[in-house]
């Protein structure tokens, strides 16, 4: 038996360009918050990255991708992030910079699986506060136990709010989705005031539904008028109308931690059915409808769901958001 060694042709490792062509890099750069300390951060990091890339004669300067006001605990809604991976995998970019681990990702899934698939591509990423090069037979080590660290960074930073949300609960303090909520806007010492002119909407709401009239009838009635819905959208629909009718903020008052977040990395939230304390602050801002007309309205929502008018389900935050309203009085 004759065995004869074929030497390779390049004795550079897989994956590394051996051709005298520019490097093609781009940068990344991410904020978790729109907060004017970490927007300050997130232009520094755009112009940093631009210029380092560019000002190598080796690279060829892509892009650089953003995402703003993002967490990284998930991928799913990170365009930026997204769209420099797309590029990535589709040949457009060889090397990608970002400032750490933890700026491309907390979740140690997402991070390590997204990694293995550019690597696979040809793509390296290079940590720059880490200094990891995931071409480095170290790479791989060294990210699976920085992703772990950052990943229990975000339980950790996680916890911590969650702690102080309900401090805040039980000292009665809460906040309002005032852009998705008709009626009141936040004043100068921060707490609701009524806007008068959305507010004769929210009581000619509560009035109609008491005459008899159905969510979907109103719904369509204030589309007709041209009335725009809390969120400023043309078009009204049932749920929204039944979220109206059946928010106790209206009468003055709050209930509070009516759903809960059950996984910090999916950000999946439930309904609080007991598992948790709820607290009830009553007269906690001014009123739009009477405590009592907010009553009548909630004995005719268990009126007409008795009698198979109106069928009113909750949502995962706790809310009577979603509904099936077609048999009530038109």
């Amino acid at each position: 038996m004759t065995v004869t060694k074929i030497p390779a042709k390049s004795q550079l490792p897989i994956n590394v360009m051996t051709t005298a062509a520019l490097r093609r890099v781009a940068g990344y750069a991410r904020v978790s918050t729109n907060e004017e300390e970490q927007l300050t951060s997130y232009t520094a990091q755009v112009e940093y990255y631009s210029q380092l890339i560019q000002a190598n004669p080796e690279w060829q300067f892509v892009n650089v991708y953003t995402d703003e006001g993002i967490s990284a605990t998930s991928t799913k809604n990170r365009g930026g992030f997204n769209q420099m991976v797309e590029d990535a995998l589709a040949g457009k970019i060889d090397l990608i910079i970002t400032k750490s681990i933890s700026r491309f990702a907390r979740n140690t899934v997402d991070s390590l699986v997204t990694i293995r698939a550019l690597k696979e591509a040809g793509v390296e990423v290079w940590f720059e506060k880490e200094n990891i090069q995931t071409f480095d037979s170290k790479g791989e080590l060294l990210i699976t136990i920085m992703s772990s660290l950052a990943q229990e960074e975000s339980r950790s930073i996680s916890e911590n709010v969650t702690w102080g949300k309900r401090r805040a609960f039980e000292e009665g303090r809460f906040s309002m989705p005032y852009k998705q909520f008709l009626g009141y806007e936040k004043g100068e010492n921060g707490q609701p005031i009524i806007v008068p002119e959305e507010a004769e909407i929210v009581r000619l709401i509560y009035r109609l539904f008491l005459y008899g009239k159905s969510a979907s009838f109103i719904a369509s009635l204030l589309s007709d008028e041209g009335i725009p819905t809390p969120g400023g959208k043309k078009t009204w629909r049932s749920n929204v109308v039944i979220s109206i009718l059946q928010n106790e903020k209206y009468a003055g008052n709050a209930v509070l931690q009516k759903g809960f977040t059950t996984d910090f990395l999916t950000k999946k939230t439930k309904p609080n059915e007991g598992e948790l304390p709820q607290f009830f602050i009553e007269g906690s801002h001014p009123a739009i409808v009477e405590p009592a007309l907010f009553e009548l309205v909630q004995a005719e929502f268990q009126r007409r769901e008795a009698s198979g008018q109106v069928t009113v389900v909750t949502d995962n935050d706790g809310n009577k958001q979603a509904s099936c309203v077609d048999t009530g009085s038109r």
